[in-house]
């Protein structure tokens, strides 16, 4: 038993061999993958004090979050499709079908209206119905960009108007160098006639394009242009406390009527405009 226990712990060359041949080889590939591991994480790092880096940095930071273009104001207007004046001034009702207005694409919405014809419809869009303002709020629209709209509405509910082509310039948009010349000059109580006329038109095409929507219906209890009732108390309270309510907002009026790009002075001149309607 003792020579057969001998023979089996013999260890052979072979097997002496093998085992320095492993026991050098794997920590070898230890340190080949550790130099791996190192050299990757210092590739990933970044000397953010490097010049090119720097100037990266800087030019991310200085790079303007908008942009401001510059629009010449002679240019000649450049008219909207339909299709473009619904997407940016009557998809907020005419889509979800807000305060009754029929939607796109709902042919019962349009089965009474279209019987009133495209002459109609584009009249009403004009000049504004029920809850609708004129021009659907956007004073700058013109007839053409108007019937335009109510064109592409209506189509979408199965009618087939023809949308007006791009409508010509007006020859009466400004006076002949002749005409300014020799106009003579208006005198004080004209003068004063016409910018009380004037502060008249702006304060409604402000209360159209802004105040009407809720001030036209009575939306979330806005007092309703022309209702002496509900603006009576008001009127009472003076003019520089409505002015105040109407820029700083009051309830579920925000500050400006919505439209934070609107002047003071046209604030007040809407506030003048549905003062004068309802006393």
């Amino acid at each position: 038993m003792a020579d057969s226990h001998a023979n089996s712990s013999k260890t052979t060359p072979q097997e002496v061999i093998v085992s320095v041949v492993l026991g050098l080889v794997a920590p070898l590939i230890a340190i080949v993958l550790m130099l791996a591991l190192v050299n990757r994480i210092q590739g990933d790092q970044v000397d953010a004090d490097a010049p090119e880096i720097a100037e990266q940095s800087v030019l991310k930071n200085i790079t303007p979050v908008a942009h401001l273009d510059a629009l010449d104001a002679n240019a000649p207007k450049v008219e909207k499709s339909g299709e473009e004046i619904f997407n940016t001034v009557c998809t907020s009702c005419h889509t979800a079908g807000a305060l009754g207005a029929p939607k796109l694409n709902a042919k019962g919405d349009w089965t009474s209206r279209l019987g009133q014809g495209f002459e109609k419809l584009t009249t009403n869009a004009i000049n504004g119905i029920r809850s609708m303002p004129a021009r659907g709020g956007n004073p700058d629209l013109t007839d053409t960009e108007v019937a335009r709209a109510v064109a592409y509405l209506a189509n979408s509910a199965g009618a087939k108007f023809t949308a007006p082509e791009a409508s010509a310039p007006s020859a009466a948009a400004a006076p002949a160098p002749a005409e300014a010349a020799t106009s003579a000059p208006a005198t004080a109580p004209a003068a004063a006639a016409v910018a009380t006329a004037n502060d008249s038109a702006k304060g409604k095409s402000v209360y159209e394009a802004s105040c009407g929507t809720c001030h036209g219906a009575g939306v979330a209890g806005a007092p309703k242009l022309g209702d002496k009732a509900a603006w009576g108390p008001r009127i009472k309270s003076g003019n520089d406390t409505l002015y105040g309510s109407a820029l700083k907002g009051k309830g579920a009026m925000p500050a400006k009527g919505g439209n934070a790009g609107l002047s003071e002075a046209d604030v007040k001149a809407a506030v003048d405009y549905m003062v004068g309607q309802s006393k």
